[in-house]
């Protein structure tokens, strides 16, 4: 038998509306022995069944629940049962060139990602309970794969995120298996990249945005574009090979604009598609002094809060950074935006927008508001699940 945890009277509320998770100061009593990654049994103040999960002392996160049945066991079948949910529903929604398989708490296996880049699988394990099965997921994916003819040649493991200490876990990074070259080439929306494995940023490649790089080609012919935080270039040359006239990639990473270079090369637009190691805060009123002026001007920072504390500075840089993008777009020109943290919620990251507009007398003609691609699925009453907004807006002067 598992140890039963048992809730507060009136707490459980996340877990109640949908939600994945119990938190430390919502458990009353916990009744029986467990070690910390062990499979327990979840109950409200009054004895009703809540499901299943893992427990873990060293986590705010008490619990991460794996099933809602409380007589589920956590075996075999029950791993193979949502792997092949998660990659069925990726073959009808998504490219599954390169695509996120596995998506933490959107696919019901709380703490795990897996990245597939063409036949590599990049893993990252975030939760000491999903740890546990970690292997054996990765077997029943590679046999699914299999069976669909995708072969899957490496597996990296890129557990080396900080938030792996909150787990009482070690940050791990390196090869699950033989070992093979971590730069793997990929194609998407007709672009190559070279995603390293080893040394990107998170896994090697942010496949969240595929589908809203898709979407800023159209605005791109002909046009002079701005593309900030670049990372490793993949709005910039989302606008070059859309036929853009010049593209500039910025970002403050020397290695990403390296990288953001040798992918201009790939695909034939180093002519077109040039990148700056800068400061994109300092560089954007550099840019507005010497009276440049661009078509397409497009914004994709890295999260600017990682936490509610730190909310208001958070808003202060998103409203800084549009502002300056909104003065560099030419009259009837176009501002593409985002926001990768879930803590920027959409009702205030659109408030911010709207400031930032007012402060430089824009007015903004919205073309579209979209979100992440597919293969990162949002799921209802997890919030954590929903973290990117993006806006594609026309930058009018007021008239």
């Amino acid at each position: 038998m598992s140890a039963v945890v048992t809730l507060k009277k009136g707490e459980g509320r996340t877990i109640k509306a949908g939600g994945m998770w119990v938190f430390d100061n919502e458990i009353e009593s916990v009744a029986g022995s467990f070690e910390n990654g062990d499979i327990v049994m979840l109950k409200d103040f009054d004895g009703y069944p809540l499901g299943r999960g893992f427990i873990n002392n060293h986590s705010k996160i008490r619990i991460r629940l794996m099933t809602r049945h409380i007589e589920q066991e956590i075996n075999h079948e029950f791993l193979l049962g949502r792997v092949r949910d998660a990659w069925e529903y990726r073959k009808k929604t998504v490219d599954i060139s390169s695509c996120r398989v596995i998506f933490g708490e959107a696919d019901f296996l709380p703490g795990l990602v897996v990245d597939k880049f063409s036949d590599v699988l990049v893993v990252e394990s975030l939760a000491l309970g999903i740890d546990r099965f970690k292997m054996e997921i990765i077997k029943v994916l590679k046999q699914l794969m299999k069976e669909d003819g995708i072969l899957i040649r490496g597996v990296y493991e890129r557990s080396d995120a900080k938030v792996r200490l909150n787990e009482g876990m070690e940050r791990t990074k390196g090869f699950l298996g033989e070992e093979f070259d971590t730069k793997v080439p990929i194609v998407e929306n007709g672009v190559k990249y070279m995603v390293d494995v080893k040394e990107g940023q998170k896994t090697g490649f942010f496949l969240d945005q595929k589908y809203n790089r898709l979407a800023i080609q159209r605005l791109c012919k002909d046009a002079r574009v701005l593309d900030c935080f670049t990372h490793t270039g993949s709005f910039a040359l989302n606008a070059g090979i859309a036929g853009a006239q010049s593209v500039l990639g910025v970002d403050a990473s020397q290695l990403a604009v390296e990288q953001a270079e040798e992918n201009a090369v790939l695909n034939g637009l180093s002519d077109r598609v040039k990148f700056q190691c800068a400061d994109v805060f300092e560089l954007l009123p550099e840019l507005e002094r010497s009276g440049e002026r661009f078509d397409v001007v497009i914004l994709d920072p890295p999260a600017f809060t990682k936490s509610r504390n730190s909310i208001k500075n958070a808003v202060k840089g998103y409203r800084e950074i549009n502002l300056r993008a909104m003065k560099l777009v030419k009259n009837g020109g176009y501002l593409a935006t985002c926001s990768c943290s879930h803590f920027m919620d959409y009702e205030l990251f659109t408030k911010t927008i709207h400031q930032a507009a007012a402060n430089v007398h824009k007015r903004l003609r919205q073309v579209e508001y979209r979100t992440q691609a597919p293969d990162h699925p949002i799921l209802w009453a997890a919030d954590e699940s929903y973290y990117l907004k993006f806006y594609i807006f026309q930058v009018v002067e007021e008239r």
